[in-house]
């Protein structure tokens, strides 16, 4: 370690670049307010939304329904989302049973309807379950939307939104993904409360 900690300018530097990056970049901003209209109707016309991703875009998903079913920054009606990564008995029972590559297409099978929300999350953008899940959700009336890493991997063709983070930095990635979050659940708040 170094007295000037430059590691530390290092990472937040990398951040920020990224960051930027993103700002310049019109299809980015297109999708990520595309996206946000998504929500904001689909909640409007009381469907839900399910979310999913492996990992710390697990977490990530997780994140996203407590915050719309809880509150983010506004006091106002719960939002129904499910983040399809919580059950254990499920996600161990057909992973163990069958395969875990088909995972969120069975829990999507269970409890997506027509204009409802498939939100997947995979900082490769390969994520077969994620992949697998969107085919599900499409083929049942729903609404994709792909928050995704590196060049959008195999989900930037499946999903009707596909909002890339270009970077193969795995944490740099998910910095993005939670702030993408973030301007949903704030935008969506606002939009539907004021």
């Amino acid at each position: 370690m170094t007295d000037n900690h430059q590691y530390i300018h290092d990472h937040v530097n990398e951040s920020i670049a990224l960051r930027r990056a993103l700002l310049a970049n019109d299809d980015f901003k297109s999708n990520l307010h595309r996206a946000i209209l998504c929500v904001k109707d689909c909640f409007k016309n009381n469907n839900k939304i399910l979310v999913a991703g492996n990992g710390g875009s697990a977490a990530d998903a997780q994140h996203f329904a407590a915050e719309l079913v809880g509150r983010y920054k506004r006091e106002r009606r719960a939002y129904p989302v499910i983040a399809l990564t919580t059950d254990t008995s499920i996600l161990t029972a057909w992973s163990n049973d069958y395969d875990f590559s088909t995972l969120f297409a069975r829990k999507i099978e269970a409890l997506g309807a027509p204009d409802d929300i498939f939100l997947g999350i995979s900082t490769s953008g390969n994520s077969r379950n994620v992949i697998e899940g969107i085919k599900k959700a499409r083929s049942r009336g729903l609404r994709t939307i792909c928050l995704l890493g590196c060049d959008g991997g195999a989900a930037k063709n499946e999903a009707d939104i596909s909002i890339i983070v270009p970077s193969d930095n795995t944490p740099r990635i998910q910095e993005v993904h939670i702030m993408i979050l973030h301007v949903i659940c704030e935008e969506v708040e606002k939009i539907l409360e004021s």
